[in-house]
């Protein structure tokens, strides 16, 4: 028998390499003789760094930045040699063959599990790290440049990053506010990007496809879990909508690029690097489907096992565990999803748990994730 575990993140408790770890430790004690497939998965969130690079056995280099409330942190930056990378991920990238493509994920530099819950506060946070690790990234003379967008705090627009690649933010006085937070946003009048540095060729990884604004923009759908108050919404959004046209105004570009899928991702930092750097946005599973060849990888495979935190419709929407056992099933494998919660009706081919005993708290199951997971394979399998 030979299991293809592919699990992504159980937030706030389980890293995707940490939940694979779990169960492929589970899965060998019970059944020695099964060949064991290791995959963690990503969804461009927490991890994505690491999960990519450290998948193709290729170095990760630590670099101090600003978190997203101004604090420093320390986030890596992979860097990828072009021969390591599949040829289906050098078509989708268009990677320079010469050059090292450099990894980077959002969440590590201004990521929501960056902060407190107390700290969580869309008008004060910002990607300033973020820009620091593009421009980073670009000293290093990386030929492309693969950002992950998922797990942000913020709702910048991205204008915090484009500050910190030279983009300056300037006050009726023609003084530059360093930071560009929401907060600070009614005062800039003007945008001034002639001394933004330039990059390379930059790929946004993600799955989101919201727009920047109106009622399935980044603000209304991922605001309220960034701590943005219900009776703040419509003041953010209008702020917003005035920052994104002075944005369009000063890069030349169309207004119209709020409204392309996926813009909204991390707060509209998609959109701010589409208008202001070229950024291209790919789409993140099918990315790191090429990447870790897992078509072939599910073929190899009798059975799939997957999971993550909690599967619900927004799984089944383009993220990782969903498509993957949709291609399992699509191949006849065996599937299996465990997570901390399930909420989709009965997937046909699919065999479902929900690792949490109904009635248990979130708060008592989270540290006893591992725990939790382990008793359901053993239980399940």
């Amino acid at each position: 028998m030979r299991a293809l575990i592919a699990f992504d993140k159980f937030k706030h408790a389980l890293t995707a390499r940490a939940a694979c770890a779990v169960a492929a430790t589970t899965i060998r004690a019970r059944y020695p003789d099964w060949e064991i497939d290791l995959c963690p998965l990503t969804d461009g969130g927490e991890g994505f760094c690491e999960n990519l690079c450290l998948n193709l056995g290729e170095s990760i280099a630590p670099f101090k930045v600003h978190g997203p409330r101004g604090e420093l942190v320390v986030a890596p930056i992979g860097f990828v040699s072009p021969g390591m990378l599949t040829e289906a991920t050098r078509l989708r990238i268009a990677s320079d063959p010469q050059k090292a493509l450099a990894v980077i994920g959002l969440a590590s530099a201004s990521g929501i599990e960056l902060l407190r819950m107390d700290q969580r506060d869309p008008w004060h946070t910002t990607t300033f790290g973020t820009g620091e690790l593009l421009r980073y990234a670009e000293d290093e003379k990386a030929g492309a440049i693969l950002l992950g967008v998922g797990g942000s705090a913020t709702n910048d627009l991205g204008l915090g990053a484009l500050a910190a690649l030279g983009c300056k933010f300037l006050d009726a006085s023609g003084a530059n506010i360093p930071v560009p937070t929401p907060a600070t946003w009614a005062r800039i009048q003007r945008i001034d990007r002639s001394a933004t540095i330039k990059l390379p060729p930059l790929l946004i990884a993600g799955d989101v496809t919201n727009p920047l604004h109106g009622p399935t923009g980044a603000a209304a759908t991922f605001g309220p879990q960034k701590g943005l108050q219900s009776a703040d919404l419509s003041r953010l959004e209008e702020q917003s909508a005035r920052m994104a046209a002075l944005l369009c105004a000063a890069c030349s570009q169309p207004l119209s690029l709020a409204n392309t899928p996926g813009a909204g991702a991390a707060g509209g930092i998609a959109f701010g690097l589409m208008v202001a750097a070229d950024a291209q946005l790919v789409s993140g599973f099918a990315l790191v489907s090429d990447w870790f060849d897992l078509p072939a990888r599910i073929a190899a495979a009798d059975l799939v096992i997957t999971g993550e935190g909690r599967f619900d419709a927004t799984s089944l929407g383009g993220k990782g565990p969903g498509s993957l056992v949709r291609a399992a099933v699509r191949l006849g494998k065996a599937a299996y999803i465990f997570s901390g919660s399930i909420d989709v009706p009965a997937i046909p081919g699919v065999r479902t748990h929900a690792i949490s005993p109904a009635g248990m708290p979130l708060v008592e199951a989270l540290p006893r994730t591992a725990e939790l997971l382990a008793v359901a394979i053993n239980r399940e399998l």
